[in-house]
């Protein structure tokens, strides 16, 4: 079996190719959310959130039904823009202000999602049922993952 590091490192590769043909950032989030949500096992929720007009809407995404906006100035979202920084909640129930748009979720990664100027556009955020599911490894890699999105042909 393929530890999680050689698992993100093989979707990595695989993902840059993908996003080499199309320049569309929000076909390129699909193409992310859809690799990741289907290749990583604990990933229940996969999915960006979008700053617009202030207001983090939902845009691309794979699993349940999930909130369309989140509330202002609540949640691991909104914390992970307000920081700049990686989020990882072992536990979602002992988060302050979590938002819950699914019960089952249980513990939580977000992060923060730059444009080529380095301004913060949205967030990666994933979900998963077990308490936690996610560590530093999780945060390096999905972090050189969203960085393709706006810097593909860089790296």
């Amino acid at each position: 079996m393929m530890n999680k590091s050689g698992r993100y490192n093989r979707l990595y590769d695989q993902i840059r190719q993908l996003l080499l043909k199309c320049e569309n950032p929000v076909a390129r989030m699909a193409t992310i959310c859809a690799d990741l949500h289907h290749n990583m096992p604990k990933f229940f929720w996969t999915g960006f959130y979008l700053l617009t007009d202030q207001r983090l809407i939902v845009s691309v995404y794979q699993g349940p039904v999930a909130c369309m906006e989140l509330r202002r100035d609540k949640g691991v979202c909104w914390a992970s823009i307000q920081s700049g920084e990686t989020i990882i909640v072992p536990d979602v129930n002992q988060f302050p202000d979590h938002i819950a748009c699914d019960a089952r979720s249980k513990s939580e990664i977000v992060v923060p999602l730059r444009n080529g100027a380095l301004e913060i556009m949205g967030v990666l955020d994933v979900d998963s049922t077990e308490t936690n599911a996610f560590d530093q490894t999780d945060a390096i890699w999905l972090e050189k993952i969203t960085d393709l999105i706006y810097n593909v042909n860089n790296r």
